[in-house]
């Protein structure tokens, strides 16, 4: 069985003890947190297809930590003028388990 969910405004297909990378969430480390923007299901063959989100589906995480992720170099350069800008970013994330996918 899975899912495609949306969590913090992307989108994941997700499966029973799968761990996923998301943008950080306002959970403590350990904490349970239930998404219910279920967008479709599958169980068996069976797909279950929401318009946009199927009505009483969740799914069930748990918050294992808070992380940081690797750099990304932004480099900016415009030829023949003499500009270049080098800029670094590491992306906030919230790494989780699903445990649980109603619907």
């Amino acid at each position: 069985m899975y899912a495609i969910v949306e969590i913090a405004g992307q989108q994941f297909k997700v499966q029973k003890d799968q761990k996923v990378f998301v943008h950080r969430l306002d959970a403590e480390e350990g904490a349970k947190v239930d998404f219910d923007k279920v967008l479709l299901t599958e169980d068996k063959g069976k797909v279950n297809v929401g318009a946009p989100a199927i009505e009483g589906a969740k799914v069930s995480a748990k918050v294992e930590r808070h992380l940081r992720g690797n750099t990304v170099i932004v480099f900016k350069k415009k030829r023949r003028k003499g500009y270049q800008k080098k800029n670094g970013h590491r992306q906030y994330l919230t790494e989780i388990t699903i445990t649980g996918i109603k619907g």
